[in-house]
């Protein structure tokens, strides 16, 4: 009965509104629910997206998906879609200071099915508990009436995105070049592990082929996750390489890792980011203490290596170079190697939405306390 009562509901709600989307959150993993919402997807004819902490959880292929809903910081047209709606069915949200980019999210409660791993809520109400989110979402697909108006919207409005300029021979390498080089990489084989930082942004802006594997830990913003991440990645998914971007900060916590990523054999290829500190901090509270002590970071990882294992480094100042390194890590001779790239860039090479991001969250967490 609950689950029908819940179904009943949410058809009432969102059949009367005129251009309804939904969006993917991270608990859609908890719930196993995956498959139910590229069938409710289907069904429903709404305009797609996912929250940055579910990207990979959704394919990027779905014919109406717009992208990464994430505010202020969202894939471009993205959020004007998402905040315009007059109903939005989130899956498996989670809302929290970085996830709605400092609470300025424009957003409604009373616009919203939320719908959790075993809870739906309708608006302002009413609540339905024991509905589980894979059952709620299947049963929803049959039901609905398809409404494309929000992506036929979407379709108006939309520009291609554009590419960076290209490069001067030898011109010191730009963040947004590498990751240009990076979106190549990709094919269904592969994996990206997105370090907490400034690769948060660049690499939420990848587009995903199918059966690429993602992973983004923005729950609690841990920076040096990604290393040991990687090595649990890699460890268990050996059907695919697995590419990480980690900045030079985050790697100084967790370096050690990569000793046991060699003992394992396992064939990531890692980008370090050497921009000389911890760069999401800067933007978030600057401060003498998001300086750090430059490492040589080729230098240690050979060291590691010690002659034992297959490990291959690199650094690279330019594209050129860096052009030179992929070709070497991807081709035939490293397939079965540890690729470690130091790519040096200027500490104040970000990307736009890490600069907007910074800003609302540090004016969000500076503020004075609410008192209860």
């Amino acid at each position: 009965m609950g689950l029908e009562a819940a179904v009943e509901a949410t058809v009432q709600f969102l059949d009367k509104s005129v251009k309804p989307v939904m969006v993917a959150g991270p608990n859609l993993r908890v719930a196993k629910a995956g498959a139910a919402f590229a069938e409710l997807a289907d069904a429903s004819g709404y305009a797609v997206a996912t929250m940055p902490s579910a990207k990979g959880m959704v394919a990027e292929t779905l014919p109406r998906f717009l992208g990464t809903y994430w505010g202020a910081v969202s894939t471009a047209f993205c959020a004007e879609i998402v905040e315009s709606a007059d109903a939005y069915l989130f899956a498996g949200p989670i809302f929290n200071d970085y996830s709605s980019v400092g609470y300025s999210f424009l957003l409604k409660k009373e616009k919203a099915v939320i719908v959790q791993p075993d809870r739906v809520t309708v608006g302002n109400g009413p609540a339905f508990g024991c509905i589980m989110m894979k059952d709620f979402l299947s049963a929803l697909a049959k039901r609905v009436t398809k409404n494309t108006t929000a992506y036929e919207n979407y379709k108006r409005i939309f520009v291609p995105d554009g590419e960076p300029p290209e490069s001067e021979p030898g011109e010191p390498l730009r963040v947004n070049v590498l990751f240009k080089h990076v979106q190549k990489m990709l094919t269904g084989d592969s994996a990206v592990i997105a370090e907490t930082g400034d690769s948060w942004f660049n690499c939420q802006k990848l587009k995903l082929p199918d059966g690429c594997g993602y992973e983004f830990q923005m729950q609690y913003g841990s920076i040096g996750w990604s290393v040991g991440a990687l090595l649990g990645y890699a460890q268990g998914a050996k059907d695919k390489r697995v590419i990480a971007c980690i900045g030079d900060g985050s790697f100084q916590v967790t370096a050690q890792d990569v000793s046991t990523m060699l003992r394992c054999e396992q064939n990531s290829i890692i980008f370090l980011i050497n921009n000389g500190g911890y760069t999401i901090e800067v933007e978030i509270h600057d401060g003498p203490y998001n300086v750090i002590k430059n490492w040589n970071y080729t230098g240690l990882v050979d060291a590691i290596h010690n002659g034992e294992g297959k490990c291959w480094t690199a650094k690279v100042t330019c594209e050129e170079e860096l052009t030179a390194a992929i070709e070497t890590a991807t081709g035939e001779e490293k397939q079965d190697c540890l690729c470690f790239i130091e790519v040096i860039a200027h500490k104040d090479d970000t990307s736009k939405e890490l600069l907007e991001w910074g800003s609302r969250v540090s004016a969000a967490n500076s503020r004075p306390p609410n008192p209860q």
